[in-house]
This record gives structure tokens, sequence and C-alpha cells, in this order.
């Protein structure tokens, strides 16, 4: 097959907002007459899922504290469900289980949650929160623990298996997903300022529209586009900041427990939802008995078979872009080599044997395999969706990316004339404007 001269369409990246903008693009150019799968081109300078998509958690979830992110997520459980065999979607459910610190917080969520029709129940009090987490899984034993959210919708998607449905369905739509081509810049018009061609190590491909959806990569393609480093910030108090860096890395601390998925079944010999806890109880080592952290912390986990075992992370730490400065680990080590490895093992293993007994004792079966890896985030940790140089749709996904399949499907309605509400606050003007979302309480800095 020949490599393209020139598509209407060229969209950068095989991950999953990728192959989701490709898929419903081809089929509202064929819907509006507009065109058809054929007007779309992919490339990658890996293969499918070769990068973040392929080794994310897959969790997805509506437990946000924005607004914005609920409506949007609520958009994105839609389109899991709409195919979810070949999306291979466990539809299982997913919990917030949290500290009295959070209280407010969850209260917040579960009214928002309500008043957009997104099914969940939500559990108050450390006497009630236990015994309902015992009629789930009868070991369970975190401390602390004053409200559980329960979204019945939600669960968790198999990576691999995903990203190769989505991308069947784009090609059977007429889309071309090209692999091992490496994008190495853009030829701009000098007279629209717009994106003229794509240029690539197999040559250029010439477009009317680009969409980049680079994952952890978008720092090196917004420099690409010469787009700015910085950027200024106008608070709710209506101070504006300036010189606020556009990217900031984060170590995302994720791994497998290497027992049988089974392990984790309900009480009813059931796949169980995707537990998320924080917590301000002390944490002690599952093997000496040691304090490990006495500040707040944060874990996930799920039985995954695609994983093979219980997987899950645990809430993340910056690292400095600058490899001369020293990378913090929250869990007491100050060694810049590292990044996922053994203190993350013993923190997260350990929290899983502050939640349930039956994760006692098994930390010397921690597979050590990828997962996680190192996100790309923007100043305030949220996704910047937006259209520059007229003609190039940059997704931003700020490590929210698996989870939202449905922002390929709006992309998509909006390169054919479609302005979306939901993607309205993603937009890059909210930093000067001041329409920044609103912050939770959580360790994690995506919810």
């Amino acid at each position: 097959m020949a490599f393209p001269q020139s598509s209407r369409y060229v969209i950068v990246g095989a991950g999953i907002h990728g192959l989701s903008t490709a898929y419903h693009l081809a089929v509202k150019l064929k819907v509006t007459g507009r065109g058809s799968g054929e007007d779309v081109v992919v490339v990658d300078k890996g293969s499918i899922g070769a990068g973040a998509s392929g080794i994310a958690c897959g969790v997805v979830r509506n437990n946000y504290f924005q607004p914005a992110m609920r409506e949007l997520m609520a958009q994105c459980v839609e389109v899991w469900e709409s195919d979810a065999e070949a999306f291979s979607y466990h539809p299982v459910g997913y919990m917030q289980i949290s500290p009295e610190s959070m209280h407010e917080d969850i209260i917040s969520i579960a009214t928002q949650q309500r008043d957009i029709g997104y099914e969940s129940d939500l559990i108050e009090g450390e006497a009630d929160c236990s015994a309902y987490m015992k009629t789930i899984v009868d070991d369970w034993q975190a401390q602390g623990i004053t409200s559980v959210l329960h979204e019945k919708k939600g669960g968790y998607s198999n990576n691999t298996k995903m990203l190769y449905g989505m991308a069947g369905k784009a090609e059977a739509e007429g889309v071309r997903i090209i692999s091992g081509v490496e994008v190495t810049g853009f030829t701009i018009d000098s007279g629209s300022d717009a994106i003229s061609a794509v240029e690539t190590n197999k040559g250029n491909i010439a477009c009317e529209e680009v969409v980049i959806a680079p994952g952890p990569w978008a720092k090196q393609f917004w420099e690409m586009l010469d787009l700015p480093r910085t950027v200024s910030i106008k608070g709710a108090d209506g101070v504006i900041h300036d010189d606020i860096g556009m990217w900031v890395y984060w170590s995302l601390q994720e791994g497998t427990l290497g027992v049988d998925p089974n392990l984790q079944m309900t009480n009813e010999g059931k796949m169980p939802p995707v537990i998320h806890v924080d917590s301000d109880a002390p944490l002690y080592s599952d093997v000496d008995g040691s304090l490990i952290t006495d500040q707040m912390w944060g874990i996930y986990y799920k039985p995954d078979f695609h994983f093979g075992g219980i997987q899950g992370g645990a809430a993340p730490f910056k690292v400095p872009t600058d490899p001369d400065k020293v990378a913090v680990d929250p869990y007491g080590s100050d060694s810049p080599e590292f990044i996922v490895g053994d203190k993350f093992a013993h923190m997260w293993c350990s929290a899983l044997a502050h939640c349930q007994k039956r994760f006692e004792g098994k930390i010397s079966v921690y597979k050590n395999e990828p997962s996680g890896g190192i996100g790309a985030f923007t100043p305030d940790s949220f996704p910047v969706f937006d259209k520059f140089r007229q003609n190039c749709t940059f997704l931003a996904d700020s490590n929210h990316g698996y989870k939202m399949i449905g922002v390929g499907k709006l992309v998509a309605e909006e390169l054919c004339g479609e302005p979306s509400s939901l993607l309205r606050p993603f937009r890059f003007s909210r930093y000067a404007e001041g329409e920044l979302h609103p912050v939770s309480n959580s360790p994690f800095p995506w919810s």
C-alpha cells in the first residue's frame, strides 16, 4: 500500500483518542454525506496502542469533583456502553471510598451525579460504610472511612483488546492506520497560518485538517507547533499569575499483584467494582509493621485478566523536567532513579492489605511489569481540547485519556461543523479568562 501524499484528515497518534476520533469521524462523514473513512489517515511512530493507552489502568469512572468532567464522562460512559464487546468493556461499577476530610466533596459529587441522571449510591458514617463494604467483600478492614460513593456505571476495559477493537471498527469504515510513521514537523501556510502538510520520516502528507492525539508526548508536539511554553492564569481572586509552565510531568504509580484475578471475587462470586480508596489513616508496612506514611494516601485496584492479577495504582508524584534535579518519592525515597519500583510495590501492597485481609502477605508475588509511566499534565491537571493554527485540533488529555473514549466522537462532530458544549470548558482560553475547574481534597491531581 503506497504511502499517502495527501489526506483530508490526518490524525497523529493511534491511542485511545486518535482511534476514537478516526472511527467516529469516518461514521460522521458517511452519515452527513461529507465523505467517508477513506478521507481519514492515522499515523503513529510505533503501532496501535504502543504508547500510554496500551499500559493504562483502563478504569472508567465518573468520580470527579468538577462538573464539566462529570458531564463529559457521562457521555464517555455512553460510548463505552455502545459496543461493550468490541471495546472489551466490563461495566462492573466504581467505588470512591473516602475519609472525613473528603466528605463534603463526595456529597457534592453524589448530588451532581444524581442531577445528571448518573446512578450511584452514597453511604455515610464509619459504621455504615464498613457494613456496606462487608456486604460486597467480607474481609474489608480499612479504618477511618466515612463515605462510600458507589457508581453503578463505569468499570474498566482491557487495553489491547479495546484498542484493536476500535482500530478494526475504524478500518471497516475505510480509515487507513499506518504504523512506523514519525511526525517530524508541520508545514505552515504563510498566508493563512494553517497547517498545509504533516511532515514525517516517510514523506509529507498534505491535509485540510489535523488532529493531534499525543498522550505523554504533548509537549513535543506543542513545541512543533510553536505554541506558548508558558501561560498566564487568572486565579479565582482575579490575580493574574504569569509565566506558569505549560507542562508538568507526574510519575504514574501502577502495578500488578500476581495472583489469580478470581481472588477478588465478591461475596456473591461476581467480579467486583473497581475500588478506589483515599485515606488519612496511618499506613503501616505489611512486611515489618513500620510506618510508611502518616500523610494522605490513595490507591485503586481491580481484578484484571489482561494484566493477569490485581492491577491498580497509587497517587502519583511530580517528576522534574530538568533531569539534573531529584524526583521526590512521597513514600520515603529521594533517589533520582525512583519511578515505579520496590518502594511503590511496598506501599501499594501494604495498602491493599490495609483494605482487605485477603491481600495480607502477598507482596512476594508483586509483578514488576510495564504499567503507569510518565504523564504530561497541563497547569491545572485537566485536559486542553482546542483548535490551534486554524485547522489543528490538539487533544492534550492531561492523563485523563483512556477513560475518555467519547472525546473522539465529540471532536468528530466538531470537525463536521457541530460545536460541542461538553468540550467548551476545556479550551485553552480558560487560563487567561479564569474559568478554572474547582479543586478537590483528593490526593490525586486529576480528581
